[in-house]
Formats: C-alpha cells, sequence, structure tokens
C-alpha cells in the first residue's frame, strides 16, 4: 500500500485559549460533550504557533485587498515560499484558493472543566500615573485608569491531531509549481521539530506544550488515524484501540512523568519508546521517502 502521509496524536500538558470576552472578564475556549464542558486550544491557535516556530512564516509576505491576506503569485508560491504551505486564499486579480497540506484538530482537555477563576489589576501601572500627576488612586480611580479584570484558567492534558499530506507538500496547482524532494523533507522535518518542541504564549505566559504521550508514523491514508483510539479515563490511557491499530507499523512515545496514571500497563503493552526517540525515528522516515 502507498504511503501518503504522516499523522501523529498527541497527548500534551497545555493552557487553553481564550475565546470572547465579556467587559473584563475573558473566558476559555470550551467544547460540549455527554452534557459537560471541556476546555480547549483552538486548531487554528496550534496551527499559528507551528507555523511560527517550524520557520514557516519566516518568509511569510501579505498584500492588502480589502481584506489582509497572503502574498501568492507565480513567483511567490507554496513551491517557492514556505509561509504558503498553511494555504491561502488570494483574491488579488484574480482568485486563487490552496488548502493546507496539514491539518491539526482542537486540543480538547481530557477531564471536564472546573471554573478556576483568577483575579487581577493594573495598580502597579496607576499608582505609577497617579504619582506623577498628584492623583490618588483610590479617589481618582478612573482618571489613573485602574482596571481590575478576571479570567479563568486551565492547563490540563489535552489530546490532539496533526496529519501532513506527504503527497501535497511544496506543491501548488495554482501555478504549476513543485519543490524538490530535498525541500519537501526538510519542510515536514520543520513540522515535527515544532511539535515536538511545542511552545504556546497564552495572555503573555509561555507555557511548554511538548508531548507526554504521541503515537503514529507514515500513512496509506490520509487522515487522523488515532483521533479516535487515544482516549485517558480517570488518568489512565485505554490501551486496546491504540494497539489495534499499532499493528500497521506505527510507533509510540511517552515521557514518564507520572501524568499518565497508567504508565506501567503502557509500557508493557504498547512498548513505548522515549518521545525524543519517537520523533528521531519519524524524521528517519520522512527521510526515507523523500530522499531514497
Amino acid at each position: 500500500m502507498k504511503l501518503k502521509a504522516l499523522t501523529i496524536t498527541i497527548i500534551a500538558n497545555m493552557t487553553s485559549n481564550y475565546g470572547e470576552g465579556l467587559g473584563n472578564v475573558a473566558s476559555v475556549q470550551k467544547v460540549y460533550r455527554g452534557g459537560k464542558e471541556f476546555a480547549t486550544h483552538s486548531r487554528e491557535s496550534l496551527k499559528n504557533a507551528v507555523c511560527v516556530q517550524s520557520g514557516f512564516y519566516d518568509d511569510l509576505q501579505t498584500s492588502l485587498d480589502g481584506a489582509m491576506q497572503k502574498l501568492a503569485n507565480s513567483e511567490v508560491n507554496a513551491a517557492t515560499c514556505r509561509a504558503l504551505e498553511g494555504g491561502y486564499m488570494s483574491t488579488k486579480d484574480t482568485t486563487y484558493i490552496r488548502n493546507s497540506s496539514f491539518y491539526l484538530t482542537d486540543a480538547v482537555a481530557t477531564e471536564p472543566f472546573i471554573n478556576d477563576a483568577r483575579f487581577h489589576n493594573n495598580l502597579y501601572l496607576a499608582a505609577n500615573y497617579a504619582k506623577a500627576h498628584g492623583l490618588n488612586v483610590q479617589n481618582n480611580a478612573t482618571e489613573v485608569g485602574l482596571m481590575p479584570y478576571q479570567y479563568e484558567y486551565d492547563k490540563s492534558l489535552k489530546i490532539y491531531s496533526i496529519t501532513i499530506d506527504l503527497e501535497k507538500i511544496g506543491v501548488d496547482e495554482n501555478f504549476n509549481a513543485e519543490a524538490d524532494n530535498e525541500e519537501k523533507c526538510s519542510r515536514v522535518i520543520a513540522l515535527l521539530n515544532a511539535v515536538e518542541n511545542l511552545s504556546l504564549v497564552v495572555k503573555g505566559n509561555l507555557d511548554n506544550a511538548e508531548p507526554v504521550f504521541a503515537v503514529g508514523g507514515l500513512s496509506p491514508r490520509k487522515t487522523h488515524m488515532f483521533e479516535n483510539a487515544v482516549r485517558i479515563s480517570d488518568r489512565s490511557l485505554i490501551i486496546e484501540p491504540i494497539k489495534e491499530k499499532m499493528c500497521n507499523n506505527f510507533i509510540c512515545g511517552i515521557m514518564r512523568n507520572g501524568q499518565i496514571k497508567n504508565e506501567d500497563e503502557v509500557v508493557k503493552e504498547l512498548s513505548p519508546v522515549s518521545i525524543s526517540e519517537l520523533f528521531s525515528n519519524l524524521r528517519s522516515q520522512v527521510e526515507s521517502y523523500f530522499l531514497k
């Protein structure tokens, strides 16, 4: 069977990102399943972080045509510009649309959300302004810009998937352009490196979102192969559905740090390698696919 994609499903301890705020209150993004709400980190936010940390946006060029959009033309296209690998729609003169060659899911928490509200203010800045202008923070709160605010907070184990279409990487059919195999290989490896060492900036705070468990590999199907198989119940990884799918030359890796309660069972049943060894193996598979 011809291999067409690279798919990985990941468990990571990461912070949720935020949706719409109401006044001075910010709420984390959530989804509802089985009558319960689960905090999420959106696929859009994850994709942006991956594009930035993989270096894909280092050559990003933008164009204003009613709305701001990525610049795409016969010279600047997905074959010559990594920033366009994540897809684009250009309406300058002629409309061109190219879908992304890699896809992410939302990162959804493994346990229902419990509201943890955090309360803050800008008292130091307000006091500094008050002192400089001869005002009193308590008596002139509005004039000195004193602003109390609060936000929900969530950092928890979340599951997400990323799948890379190996036949689409570096190819732009809009302009009949295609990168060479060495460049294609480099792009896929850059994505793997970003996922392995992923960090997120949420409300000005740096969040380590590296995998604590991951499973995947090269696949004949362009889909998130393990999206429905990787589940956690009561902090324990459910083994059987993963074990069934791993028979097709997929591999898994684990960081033994106690966040997954049944680590010993996972090691016994799935024979995982370390996270670094897993990604090293995936990089070798990608090199073999494109260069040998």
